[in-house]
C-alpha cells in the first residue's frame, strides 16, 4: 500500500483522481503497489485493538498495519477494566501506544476505585493520552451529571501530568464546546483531539481557536457525508488527524466489514481530496501533528 511522493489523489479503480465511489471496489493492495518507494508514513491515532475482535489475528492485523507505513497506533482505552489491558498491548507490541481513561457512556458502570485505578497507570511510559473521555447525548447509559464530572476530571489530570485528551462527542456539541472553554479561559491552550469527528463548521473552529486537533475517520469517506467532507475542507493542516476507530467505522471500500489501522489510508485519500492537497501532504502534515498532541517519538 504505497503512495508516490507528490502523487495526486490516486483511485486505482479508475487511474484517475480519487472519488469516494469510484474507489468503492478497490483492494487495500491495489493501491500503488507498482512503486518500489518508501510508503508514506500514518498514524492511527484511535483504535481498539484491545477489542475481542481483534483476538485471534492481532499479529496479522499489526503487520498488514506496517506494511501500510503505519509507524503508530494510539490504542484507546474506554474503562478502568480495558485500560491496563490497552497498556499491556502497547508493553507487547512497539507500534503501540495507550491511552487510559473512562469514556461518558462507562461512567455509570464504574466501581468506586475506577478512577484511581485509571490515576495509577498514568505515568506508565506507554500511556501518552487520557481519554476516551466526554459527552454523549445520543445515549442515555450515564447521568449527564456523571458524564460532565469525569470530562472535567480528565482534562484537570492531564494537564497536571501534561498529557493529551482523547474526547468523545455524540449529540453534545454545545456542550462539550462550553466545558472546554471553561477550560480554555482558565488555563490557556488545551492538548486534546476531537476523535472520530462529526461535528458541524462552528464546532470544529471553536475546537480548533482552543488549541485541539480534529480528527477524520472512516465516516468521512461515506456518500452520505458530503456535510462533513465540507468541514473537513476548512480545517488547517496543522490541526488534522487521521484515525480508524477499528473494529467500527470501516471507510469506503470496506464499510460494513471489521476495521483495522491499514485501513486509515482511505480517509487520508478523502481527507486529501477535501482539502485539495495530495496525498503525501495529508500523510506529513497528520503524522506531525499526531507526534506533536502524543509527543511520539
Amino acid at each position: 500500500m504505497l503512495y508516490r511522493r507528490n502523487e495526486s489523489l490516486p483511485c486505482p479503480a479508475t487511474k484517475g483522481p480519487y472519488n469516494v465511489m469510484s474507489c468503492a471496489n478497490i483492494r487495500i493492495d491495489q493501491i500503488g503497489t507498482e512503486t518500489s518507494e518508501v510508503p508514506l508514513q500514518w498514524i492511527d491515532t484511535h483504535a481498539h485493538l484491545d477489542d475481542e475482535r481483534f483476538h485471534a489475528d492481532l499479529p496479522a492485523v499489526l503487520e498488514r498495519a506496517a506494511t501500510a507505513g503505519l509507524q503508530r497506533i494510539v490504542v484507546v482505552a474506554t474503562t478502568a477494566i480495558d485500560s491496563p489491558r490497552c497498556v499491556e498491548l502497547a508493553s507487547k507490541h512497539a507500534i503501540l501506544r495507550a491511552t487510559v481513561g473512562i469514556q461518558p457512556n462507562h461512567v455509570a458502570e464504574a466501581t468506586p476505585t475506577a478512577w484511581d485505578e485509571v490515576v495509577a497507570l498514568v505515568h506508565r511510559p506507554e500511556v501518552v493520552a487520557l481519554g476516551e473521555t466526554g459527552l454523549d447525548r445520543h445515549w442515555d447509559y450515564t447521568p449527564f451529571g456523571q458524564q460532565e464530572d469525569y470530562f472535567a476530571r480528565h482534562l484537570e489530570l492531564a494537564r497536571k501530568i501534561d498529557r493529551a485528551v482523547v474526547i468523545h462527542c455524540r449529540e453534545a456539541e454545545a456542550d462539550v464546546v462550553r466545558m472546554l472553554k471553561q477550560d480554555f479561559d482558565k488555563h490557556g491552550p488545551i492538548r486534546a483531539v476531537m476523535h472520530s469527528f462529526t461535528g458541524d463548521l462552528a464546532t470544529a473552529e471553536a475546537c480548533v481557536a482552543m488549541g485541539l486537533y480534529i480528527s477524520f475517520a472512516g465516516m468521512l469517506t461515506y456518500k452520505n457525508a458530503q456535510a462533513l467532507r465540507d468541514v473537513a475542507a476548512k480545517m488547517p493542516l496543522e490541526r488534522v488527524l487521521v484515525e480508524t476507530d477499528c473494529p467500527y467505522l470501516a471507510p469506503v471500500p470496506h464499510r460494513g466489514q471489521r476495521n483495522e489501522p491499514a485501513h486509515v489510508v482511505y480517509t487520508a485519500g478523502v481527507l486529501a481530496q477535501a482539502l485539495g492537497v495530495s496525498v503525501d501532504v495529508i500523510a506529513e502534515h497528520t503524522t506531525r501533528n499526531a507526534r506533536t498532541l502524543f509527543g511520539l517519538t
